[in-house]
């Protein structure tokens, strides 16, 4: 596995702006399990799967449809993904707001999801507005679910009310 300091210097990240942030590095999953979601699969660890399958089948039974966008990331996709937003354009300093530099992702643990819902864009802050977030905020902790970046958190990401990572504990 090629260390995250590699992509930092590749993409002109600092190790002390990352130092600034207080983000912390985390080690890609050694052993995911495919489930398959709307168009496409996805990876994550056995348990993140367990809990998304008793999740969404726990919403489907209140109504509620809940659909998974992303989970797993290596750190060479993550830095893909950044890369191609500078090629848009984009400052890095902007692009670091809705992206962790590679290795400071809760996606490389693969227990965390970008959660979705029919009729809303992906990874759009309208998520907030949707029942599927409702639910979320109601019954997401007892599937040992918690938000991640809510607004105005301390590693200055933009607010995800999509993004939920499985802390493997179940609570309530």
């Amino acid at each position: 596995m090629i260390p995250c300091e590699y992509f930092w210097r590749d993409l002109g990240i600092s190790p002390e702006e990352v130092s600034r942030r207080g983000l912390r590095v985390f080690p890609e999953a050694a052993a995911l399990t495919v489930v398959h979601g709307p168009g496409r699969d996805f990876q994550m660890t056995p348990e993140t799967a367990a809990a998304w399958r008793r999740l969404r089948t726990a919403s489907a039974r209140d109504g509620v449809g809940i659909t998974l966008v992303s989970a797993f990331r290596s750190y060479a996709y993550q830095a893909e993904l950044i890369r191609k937003k500078l090629a848009l354009g984009k400052r890095l300093e902007d692009v670091l707001t809705v992206l962790a530099p590679p290795g400071c992702s809760e996606h490389h643990t693969g227990a965390a999801l970008d959660l979705g819902t029919p009729g809303c864009p992906p990874a759009d802050e309208s998520f907030e507005q949707t029942a599927a977030f409702d639910w979320l905020k109601r019954a997401a902790h007892s599937h040992g679910f918690s938000m991640s970046y809510p607004r105005d958190n301390h590693q200055g990401y933009i607010y995800e009310p999509w993004h939920w990572r499985f802390e493997g504990r179940l609570i309530g």
